[in-house]
């Protein structure tokens, strides 16, 4: 089926998007207001988009009073954030900072969650994520009324020692970070259980060989 968005409520072109643009990792997002207060929030329009410079990318949507919420407000303000990411043993809390907490609330302590300090930004770390990158913003692009789009460049990667296996050349046991990812509406979740690995080809004809855990 033919979808023209151009001609589609809003809603609907969100429901397309989210089911279809699966899975999504989620980054959930530490930043620090002018005032001190620390907020924590989980965006799933996110992703890595490069490594020289190492980039990232968050899609921020306003609220539906046309307000910027406070993620987006606070990284257009002083340009410093914290990507954490999700394991399935925080995801109750995860959920918890989903909450639409006035601006002077702390959503970690609101969750029992507590943090840790970064090196090169104020934002915190949250404690228990296996990953965690300290950003600082590069560029920020206006995409539509309701939402922009946040390019941050990483300045360091805090990853839990459990999980690296070579530090000298960046090799980390993926499947040990037990992080989940957004699925579709409804509050829809994966896990990272179910994979398999497909050798890349090193010539056109050669069929790669495939392998399953």
């Amino acid at each position: 089926m033919y979808f023209d968005f151009s001609a589609l409520p809003a809603q609907t072109q969100y429901n397309l998007l989210t089911a279809t643009v699966t899975p999504r990792p989620i980054a959930w997002v530490t930043t620090r207001s002018a005032d001190g207060v620390v907020n924590a929030a989980p965006y799933s329009f996110f992703n890595v988009m490069g490594h020289q410079p190492p980039t990232v990318a968050l899609g921020m949507m306003r609220h539906a009073r046309g307000s910027l919420k406070d993620t987006a407000a606070n990284i257009l303000e002083n340009g410093e954030f914290v990507v954490n990411l999700v394991p399935e043993s925080l995801v109750t809390q995860m959920n918890q900072t989903c909450a639409d907490y006035p601006s002077a609330v702390n959503e970690l302590e609101q969750a029992g969650l507590k943090s840790l300090p970064a090196r090169h930004v104020r934002p915190p770390l949250i404690q228990g994520c296996p990953v965690s990158l300290e950003c600082v913003s590069i560029a920020s692009v206006i995409t539509g009324p309701h939402q922009t789009v946040v390019i941050g460049r990483v300045l360091a990667a805090h990853i839990d020692d459990a999980v690296v296996l070579d530090p000298s050349q960046g090799f980390v046991d993926a499947p040990k970070l037990g992080l989940i990812s957004r699925m579709h509406g409804g509050g829809w979740y994966a896990r990272s259980t179910d994979l398999f690995q497909l050798a890349r080809p090193l010539d056109a004809a050669l069929k790669p060989e495939m392998t399953t855990e």
